[in-house]
Formats: C-alpha cells, sequence, structure tokens
C-alpha cells in the first residue's frame, strides 16, 4: 500500500454513501482541458458506470518482459493510444475491470499487468532475487512496453501502481504521455522512513509492522491467514464500498502465486530498510532519494475515505510536479480507487491526456 511518509495523520474512518464529487478540485492555469487537447479539441466525457458492471476483461495474454513473464489484461483497439493501468496491494488487475472497457470505448489500448508475484505474473529463473523494491518494479513496466513495442504511454495507477508510474515519470519521463497517480507523489525514501509518525498515524500501517515479524511472514504464506488478512484490509481501507464475497475472491485468486509471499514481504520490509535490495539498482535509488521532480502532466486524486489520505487536498506534495497538473478529491471513496469509482478514474485518464 501506500508510503507512510506522504502524510502527518490518518483520516478517520467511518460510514456513509460512496459518492464521487471533485471537492478540492483544482487546475493550473495552462493545463486547462481542451487548450493542448488531441487536435485542439476538448476532452470527451465518460459515461457513468456503477462499480461491478464488469467482472472479467476482453483477453488475457502473457508475455515475456525482462525478468519475467507478464501476464496482462488488454482491452481496446490494437493501435489506439496506450494507457498502462497499474494496481496497488492487496488487489490485482480486477481494480481495473471497469475502467478498462471505459478507455476502451474512448478508443484506447488498455494495458493492466499482473505485478511481480501477481496472478500469471512469473519469474522467469528460479535464480532471481524476490526483490519488490520500488525500481525493480518499475523496471519491470519499462521491460513489458518494450516487449510489446510500446514507446510511450499514458500511465495510471494506484497504491504500488501509484509509486510504480511515478518513478517511471521521475527516471523516464520520455515514455510518459501523462500520468494519473492516485495520492499524489509515493516515491519512496527508505532513510526518511525511519522516522517516526504520529501515533494515530502509525497505527493505521499495523500490517507493515507485522509483515516485519517472522508471524507475519508465516501469515502470508499460510493461505487462509492470507486471504483473512487481506480480507481485513479490503474492508478496512475501503469504509464505504459494498463489495460483495465474489468482487473480492476474483482478486484473492492472483494471491495464489508461488512468489507473492516473497514479494509482498519484501517490499514492506525494504521501505523500512529492514531488507537489503540489489546492487544492480542502487544507482535508480540514490536518483529517487533526492524526491525528484515529475515533468509530465500529471493529475493527482485523493480519495477522502481512504485512512492514508494526507491531510490539505494535495498540498504536501505539489512542489513534486513541474508540468501541467491538476489534482481532485473524490469525497466518499476509499483506497481501491479505480475500483471504487472507476468513470471518475477513466475521466481523469482521458483529461491529463488533453492537456
Amino acid at each position: 500500500m501506500i508510503d507512510r511518509r506522504t502524510f502527518n495523520k490518518a483520516l478517520g474512518i467511518g460510514t456513509g454513501a460512496a459518492t464521487v464529487s471533485m471537492a478540492g478540485f483544482q487546475l493550473d492555469a495552462s493545463a486547462a482541458p481542451g487548450r493542448h487537447g488531441r487536435g485542439g479539441t476538448s476532452a470527451p466525457t465518460v459515461p457513468a458506470v456503477t462499480s461491478g458492471t464488469h467482472t472479467s476483461f476482453a483477453r488475457l495474454k502473457q508475455v515475456r518482459a525482462g525478468l519475467l513473464d507478464v501476464g496482462y489484461a488488454e482491452d481496446g483497439p490494437r493501435h489506439g493510444p496506450v494507457v498502462i493501468c497499474l494496481h496497488g496491494w492487496p488487489y490485482d488487475i480486477h481494480s481495473y475491470v471497469d475502467v478498462a472497457p471505459l478507455l476502451a470505448a474512448q478508443g484506447y489500448r488498455v494495458i493492466v499487468p499482473f505485478l511481480r508475484g501477481h496472478g500469471t505474473t512469473t519469474f522467469l529463473s528460479s535464480r532471481t532475487v524476490r526483490n519488490a523494491q520500488q525500481s525493480a518494479v518499475a523496471l519491470d513496466i519499462i521491460a513489458l512496453m518494450d516487449a510489446l513495442k510500446i514507446d510511450k504511454a499514458l500511465l495510471a495507477g494506484f497504491d504500488w501502481g501509484s509509486r510504480t508510474a511515478d518513478v517511471i515519470a521521475a527516471l523516464w519521463p520520455e515514455r510518459v504521455q501523462g500520468l494519473v497517480s492516485v495520492s499524489g507523489y509515493l516515491v519512496t525514501n527508505v532513510a526518511a522512513q525511519q522516522k517516526p509518525l504520529a501515533p494515530k498515524a502509525e497505527y493505521t500501517w499495523w500490517y507493515q509492522y507485522y509483515f516485519a515479524t517472522e508471524r507475519g511472514r508465516l501469515a502470508m504464506q499460510d493461505k487462509t491467514d492470507r486471504h483473512d488478512l487481506c480480507r481485513l484490509v479490503w474492508d478496512t481501507v475501503s469504509p464505504t464500498w459494498d463489495f460483495d464475497d465474489a468482487t473480492f475472491e476474483r482478486t484473492a485468486a492472483a494471491f495464489e502465486n508461488p512468489d507473492y509471499a516473497a514479494i509482498v514481504i519484501h517490499n514492506y520490509r525494504w521501505r523500512l530498510g529492514l531488507a537489503e535490495g540489489e546492487r544492480r539498482y542502487d544507482r535508480y535509488e540514490r536518483v529517487l532519494a533526492t524526491r525528484p521532480v515529475i515533468t509530465v502532466p500529471t493529475i493527482t486524486l485523493d480519495p477522502e475515505r481512504d485512512p492514508f489520505t494526507a491531510p490539505g487536498d494535495g498540498a504536501s506534495y505539489r512542489d513534486r510536479f513541474s508540468g501541467k497538473y491538476a489534482h481532485r478529491t473524490l469525497t466518499g471513496i476509499g483506497h481501491n480507487l479505480p475500483q471504487e469509482a472507476p468513470t471518475a478514474f477513466a475521466q481523469a485518464v482521458v483529461d491529463v491526456d488533453h492537456f
């Protein structure tokens, strides 16, 4: 899930209708939709769809890319502008099961990969370190783009997916047409992670500390414990989302990947400085530790009912984006924003493409 250093305190969790609004919407004058849009036209309005309308994808594929055999969903025309949608933890490609057809209907080629250790994405070699540090995961997506002969794409993500998209936009901006990043700037600074947060905020991160223990590692390896822990996280961080058991189970199937536990545990331990990365990624991590500014056109989204959403309506990370930019807060929406509010997420992708 998101970086614990991106907020100063956790927001309260309660109940209420999961309605979407554009509260806190900000737009730089230079980034007005339509002013620099495709062909000089304004961004089209994405038709509204209810969360849960779709339960499967148009096409599921596999491709060898870098260190992995990557499983991914694809929708839309083969030669349309490319959108790559990136999921987080404990989620999978189904976070975009309603977003993908919305974007495909707008003419986009939509690629939704399982991240390493999830679903049908597997390592090509048993000798490869099961490493989930941020630059390694980002390079997986660069390798996927290369394998699919995609020179440039719109990147959109939440949680691990936001971090991965942010890292790619920071290190390889020439590969990014535009960025939609839920929770803003999530590039991890391992040294900064050593400083404690306020107790209420630390409480929100209970699972991160659990994963730092041997008990937590064993829980992720046990099928029943893993299933129930991930379900608890879903219930906690999306308090207004009325999903059914079948929705969770479709995603939970992705947790059966044999490398899932190792990848999840390494990710959270690495962020806390409790697990080493690999030397091959050191040069990227040194750059990322400087909190590089992202220059590509960006829309940031804050889910208002997500306990990890930082106060201040995006102010805490505004200075990390120097290009055309807009910020939106979605009222009544929790952590799994693209699945809870697919229309608003898809609209952000279309809008940033028309900056």
